[in-house]
């Protein structure tokens, strides 16, 4: 990734507010209250209210993102909740996880420049156990006319960034699907996502 991408979100988190609050994903906290705890691994955490909210139901948390500021905010948010989370900045294929390693992967928002968003999803896959599963909600590609009628809402307005129901079905193809649906929802998160958006969820087990 270029510095320009790593600079965009490192001013994003600089400021003193958080820019998607400090509450976990609806959907995401949903899907984590149905299940027994276990290692999970948040990709693009950015400032850590998802992996926060795992460590406080008692996961083992790890995270990792492009941004320093990201992290920082994180362990700052950890702190005020008495949990502690491994966090690491960096891209994907420099970190050090291992082979199936975790019992879930959480992809909340998880927008990748579009040339590696597919690679990224594949390689996360080896670090997810047999058995294991995904959580994911981004927006969509139709997500671009909620863009044009209210900005709050957020989300990249390059079109090959957001996803369909083909790609993820394509990029987690040996996956039992849980759940695979295109929704409307209303986004209140924090400063950046307010508003009707269009998004993907999927929950799929590895196979």
């Amino acid at each position: 990734m270029n510095d320009a991408w790593t600079d965009r979100w490192n001013d994003r988190y600089s400021k003193e507010e958080f820019a998607y609050g400090e509450q976990p994903n609806n959907y995401l906290k949903e899907q984590l209250e149905k299940l027994s705890v276990g290692t999970i691994l948040f990709p693009a955490e950015g400032e850590g209210r998802n992996a926060i909210f795992a460590a406080k139901l008692g996961w083992t948390v790890s995270a990792f993102d492009i941004s320093v500021e990201g992290k920082n905010k994180a362990f700052r948010l950890a702190e005020g909740n008495n949990v502690s989370i491994d966090y690491q900045v960096g891209e994907l294929q420099t970190l050090n996880f291992n082979t199936e390693q975790f019992d879930a992967i959480a992809l909340i928002y998880a927008h990748f420049p579009a040339d590696i968003k597919s690679f990224y999803h594949k390689t996360l896959d080896k670090y997810l156990k047999k058995g294991g599963l995904v959580i994911f909600e981004a927006f969509s590609k139709n997500h671009l006319s909620y863009i044009s009628k209210n900005e709050k809402v957020g989300g990249p307005k390059d079109i090959e960034m957001l996803f369909s129901i083909d790609e993820i079905k394509s990029d987690f193809d040996k996956y039992e699907i849980i759940e695979l649906e295109e929704k409307e929802i209303e986004l209140k998160e924090g400063l950046f996502h307010n508003g009707e958006g269009s998004v993907i969820r999927f929950v799929g087990r590895k196979k």
